[in-house]
């Protein structure tokens, strides 16, 4: 399965913004952007005076941002577009709507881990069951009434107490569902545009790909 494995903290600073990778750190004077927030490279910090960008660059870049935040790759992140295009509406919002689907977002998006990041690698150690069945696939789908829960055994580490005395039912998107006392959530609809609160232009990924 193919992975990222550089660090991640220059995704941050070539996209010039924080994209909130690494969980808290992101909030502290530690996170890269605060430090250096021009782009890694030995050119970086000349790039900051550079001209205007182009419209293929503002598209690029959207593409890059959205494929950093959610952690797919390129192969994969067309294949849910091809999928975005199929389905009736906008197609940038079906393709929004794919990525927060994602069984490793959902993870993030109910509190069980700090970032998407720490959810995959949670996903893939079989932490979790999707209605019952025990599930490790990151990029498996949920659909309304699908209940996502903490296995049992895993309930007993270190990991799952720690996290049990963070969870917020106030901070989980109203798509979902958390019931924290069972460490468990429910997929009470699909998510609308509304619900997504990253900072995306879908629009421009579009563009990109109707070149």
């Amino acid at each position: 399965m193919a992975r990222y494995s550089d660090s991640v903290c220059k995704l941050c600073r070539r996209e010039g913004e924080k994209l909130f990778l690494k969980g808290e750190r992101c909030f502290t004077p530690k996170c890269a952007i605060e430090r250096r927030s021009y782009p890694p490279g030995l050119h970086g910090r000349q790039a900051q005076f550079r001209r205007k960008e182009s419209d293929y660059g503002q598209q690029l870049r959207a593409k890059q941002k959205a494929r950093r935040i959610y952690g797919v790759m390129e192969r994969q992140f067309r294949r849910y577009f091809s999928i975005a295009q199929r389905q009736k509406g906008l197609t940038g919002v079906n393709l929004l709507i794919l990525l927060e689907r994602r069984l490793d977002n959902v993870v993030y998006r109910l509190g069980f881990a700090s970032s998407r990041a720490q959810a995959r690698q949670m996903v893939l150690h079989g932490h979790f069951d999707v209605n019952g069945r025990k599930t490790n696939v990151p990029s498996f789908l949920v659909s309304p009434g699908d209940v996502i829960a903490v296995r049992e055994r895993s309930k007993k580490t270190a990991l799952f107490k720690d996290v049990a005395q963070t969870l917020d039912e106030g901070r989980v998107p109203d798509w979902l569902k958390l019931d924290a006392n069972n460490l468990s959530g429910q997929v009470l609809q699909e998510p609308t545009r509304e619900h997504i609160d990253v900072t995306l232009n879908e629009q421009l990924i579009v563009e990109y790909y109707s070149r």
